[in-house]
């Protein structure tokens, strides 16, 4: 991305507009971002935020439930939203000439959701059964278990789906409080990237968007980890195909200074990312992790992940442990990897592959509009979307001094939560 492609604008409401003129193909991304996600919630609630995003898909008095689905489809588009710890975010992708209907369901939905009883408790129904879905995969147990564990004091403790007694316990009135709250123009940030004039698109989005109240100020969570004070470790036993072993270790947000070297690090151990949100596949087959324990057998699948966050949070690393093998076995050989960088750093050639890798999944992932707005995004969400034009010079400034230091400064015992699934019937 070029710097001076991506514009900022600010409407009187408070609400951030950023675009970007792509003109390669007649078509438009929409999203809409709000500064509200799981790190916004307090015990007892959990999981409100990502219902609420559900039920913005429920329509408002001008546009009904299952309407928003047909408008789009018809006008040849596709729509979602999702909810991370840090943010929710809503999109459509759209010919370019059918841009104002994206214009007006965000708008729409902004102010006039509907949170109809029987609706809450249809979701209700349909949220309790992705929580099910989801406790049937090992994962989901181990993970949920060493976050829990590895936060004691953050709202990063809890999963973003909720757990059930809160689920079970939510009542419409407490998340209409929270839509209320938190999904208002000065709260949120417009991002559109395609085929578009700006002048004539900043007339359509204040025709949309410039008469919305702005709403009262955004109450802010306050909630910091304490550093870690030495190892802690947490034992799953359940049904399950495989054992499996998670690590992570709390290292700092996307701000501080070392992050660039953390990402780095990340890449040389599990593989190149394109540093977005989610759990992206990694495939590098020469990264560290998978010679390690993929090529000799120890495991059948291994990996690392790390992803920028507003506020510190997990470098981990699992792996799933092969059948001849125990997670012990397995555990030693993450950590051996890990020591290896620690005492022996990386070498010059390495470092420029590694480099060139990382580099090539940014690119790959900043083709398509929608990509692109997402990235803009997402960087306004968690630090300022101008990081989206410096972040490759961040990462080809890292230095194999760096990575080594990073690796020696957050990879340790002490700041390290470690997970075994163990398999009922298979125990060790």
């Amino acid at each position: 991305m070029t710097a001076h492609l991506t514009r900022s604008h600010t409407l009187p409401n408070n609400l951030l507009v950023l675009t970007r003129e792509v003109h390669s193909a007649p078509v438009v991304t929409c999203w809409i971002w709000y500064r509200v996600g799981s790190r916004n919630e307090i015990s007892g609630r959990t999981g409100v935020s990502h219902w609420v995003e559900h039920m913005l898909f429920k329509g408002t008095p001008e546009m009904p439930a299952g309407m928003l689905d047909r408008l789009v489809a018809r006008n040849g588009g596709i729509f979602n939203g999702f909810t991370s710890t840090d943010f929710t975010a809503y999109y459509e992708t759209l010919p370019a000439d059918r841009l104002d209907l994206a214009l007006h369901i965000e708008a729409d939905r902004m102010m006039n959701a509907n949170f109809a009883p029987e609706e809450v408790e249809r979701e209700r129904t349909v949220i309790l059964a992705e929580l099910e879905e989801h406790a049937n995969e090992p994962w989901t147990w181990l993970d949920d278990a060493v976050r829990a564990a590895a936060f004691t004091a953050h709202p990063y403790h809890h999963p973003v789906i909720g757990y059930e007694a809160d689920l079970r316990a939510m009542t419409r009135d407490d998340l209409y409080a929270h839509y209320q709250t938190y999904y208002m123009p000065n709260n949120a940030v417009l991002v559109l990237v395609g085929d578009f004039q700006t002048g004539d698109l900043l007339r359509r989005i204040e025709h949309f968007f410039a008469d919305l109240p702005a709403g009262p100020p955004v109450p802010r969570p306050h909630a910091a980890e304490p550093e870690p004070q030495g190892e802690r470790r947490v034992t799953i036993r359940r049904p399950g195909p495989a054992a499996y072993l998670q690590m992570g270790f709390l290292v700092p947000d996307c701000r501080n200074p070392d992050f660039a070297a953390v990402a780095v690090l990340d890449a040389v151990l599990g593989g190149a990312r394109s540093l977005t949100f989610g759990k992206e596949v990694q495939t590098n087959r020469s990264a560290r992790l998978y010679q390690a324990l993929v090529e000799t057998e120890l495991a059948s699948s291994t990996g690392s992940y790390f992803h920028p966050s507003y506020d510190p949070s997990l470098f981990e690393l699992y792996a799933t442990v092969n059948v001849d093998h125990q997670a012990d076995e397995v555990e030693a050989a993450l950590l051996r990897e890990v020591e290896k960088i620690q005492q022996d750093g990386v070498s010059d050639l390495e470092l420029t592959r590694i480099i060139k890798q990382v580099r090539a999944q940014i690119a790959y992932g900043s083709e398509r509009v929608t990509r692109q707005a997402m990235m803009i995004g997402m960087w306004e969400m968690l630090d300022h979307f101008g990081r989206t034009e410096t972040l490759l010079e961040e990462l080809m400034a890292v230095r194999k001094e760096d990575v080594q230091r990073v690796a020696q400064t957050y990879l340790t015992t002490r700041r390290s939560t470690i997970g075994h699934f163990i398999p009922t019937g298979n125990e060790e």
